[in-house]
């Protein structure tokens, strides 16, 4: 088979030509096929409502959840589409109860409006919210296993952690984490907001009890589309985050498909009245788009591209690599400590305005970190070309 034309497949996404976009862990830019189909969807929703949203829609949900679920390695009864991962979380930290006394245990690397959101549910039921240190520059996934064991107690009903760290990339073991939690009565909530597209997912072999993720960025999907996993005996354990229609489900046939495009389980939870589903509907034309280049040659240009950005901005000694190069613990994020000199308002500022290039700076306690994306569609010259700004905007 002849490699893929990478330039090809760049022509093939929206992409503005006077922006080096590095950040499409922040949000993906759309393929044209995919921008084509969702515009689609909303003229036949703009041009006869009734007739999308009652006949046209609930077909496409379930062909798009039943997609989604393959891709993910569950079935389509376990997903409930949902806005993004933040309303996912949102959902199972809002209604699932915890038994208190006890504590809710988060990496000290969450991101910053799931912690709050945590905080939350604990100042609500009770609970105490505890952190533990991941290892700073682990060399094997099991060190980060045993940090987590180390934190878990008799109290401990809940572990919460993100799959691929935001701040720094590191992919966190998560089918071990999940095992060792489990083996302890701990609940698990993983927050897969960068790994769905990046690294492989089987949801059901994961063996964690609930998990949300993002479809807008590594998948190219549009914005507007994420999903929450249900594990295997946590189907009835969560309530709505709004009360409509759905409420009402019946009590036979739970997890049957019905003419909603759902089942009577999961339009229960994922109902929240009318809103527009064509980002939900788009799901398998990004999908396809993705499958077209073959994820086999997309991982492999992703990580060649991930190479080079560790090669390359390793070259400066001022800047300290962040995220680990063990093969399993780093994906396509890749992020470099940056001089404690450092300001980052100043460095947004400069890398936007004075060269249109999109990374960015992410004020951490320990310090400020350049974090760089690196999809298929990005080039070496792109990450060259951020490499040869910093050293005057650094200075």
């Amino acid at each position: 088979m002849e490699p893929l034309n990478w330039q090809q497949a760049r022509a093939e996404m929206l992409l503005d030509p006077t922006v080096i976009n590095l950040n499409t862990g922040s949000f993906g830019p759309l393929p044209r096929s995919v921008f084509a189909r969702v515009t689609q969807l909303r003229q036949e929703l703009a041009a006869e409502p009734m007739n999308f949203l009652l006949r046209t829609a609930p077909p496409l949900l379930w062909q798009a959840r039943s997609r989604l679920a393959e891709f993910v390695g569950t079935t389509p009864q376990r997903l409930v589409f949902t806005a993004n991962v933040t309303t996912a979380i949102n959902l199972v930290a809002s209604s699932l109860r915890l038994a208190a006394p006890g504590d809710i245990l988060l990496s000290d690397h969450e991101y910053g409006a799931m912690h709050w959101c945590w905080e939350r549910a604990a100042q609500r039921q009770g609970l105490t919210i505890r952190t533990f240190p991941l290892p700073i520059d682990p060399d094997d996934p099991e060190e980060i296993v045993q940090a987590a064991i180390r934190a878990m107690t008799p109290r401990t009903r809940l572990l919460f952690f993100s799959h691929v760290l935001s701040p720094t990339g590191m992919v966190l073991p998560a089918r071990e984490l999940c095992a060792a939690a489990r083996a302890r009565g701990i609940l698990t909530v993983v927050d897969g907001a960068h790994a769905l597209a990046m690294v492989p997912l089987h949801l059901d072999a994961l063996g964690c009890d609930f998990y949300g993720s993002n479809c807008h960025k590594w998948l190219l999907a549009p914005t507007g589309s994420g999903f929450l996993y249900l594990g295997a005996g946590q189907e009835d354990r969560l309530q709505p985050l709004q009360v409509s229609w759905g409420w009402q489900h019946e009590h036979t046939r739970r997890d049957e498909p019905d003419e909603f495009g759902s089942t009577p389980r999961i339009r229960f939870l994922e109902f929240e009245g009318t809103r527009d589903p064509s980002p939900w509907l788009a799901v398998p034309e990004a999908l396809a788009f993705q499958e077209r280049l073959g994820w086999q040659a997309i991982r492999g240009r992703m990580e060649e591209l991930g190479c080079h950005v560790r090669q390359r901005l390793g070259q400066d000694q001022r800047l300290k690599l962040a995220t680990p190069t063990h093969p399993a613990l780093h994906g396509s994020l890749t992020a470099f400590h940056l001089p404690t000199s450092t300001d980052p308002q100043i460095l947004r500022r400069r890398l936007w305005e004075g060269h249109r290039i999109e990374a960015p700076i992410i004020e951490r306690p320990y310090g400020l970190l350049l974090r760089v994306s690196t999809h298929f569609y990005n080039t070496c010259e792109e990450i060259d070309r951020l490499v040869q700004a910093l050293p005057d905007l650094l200075n």
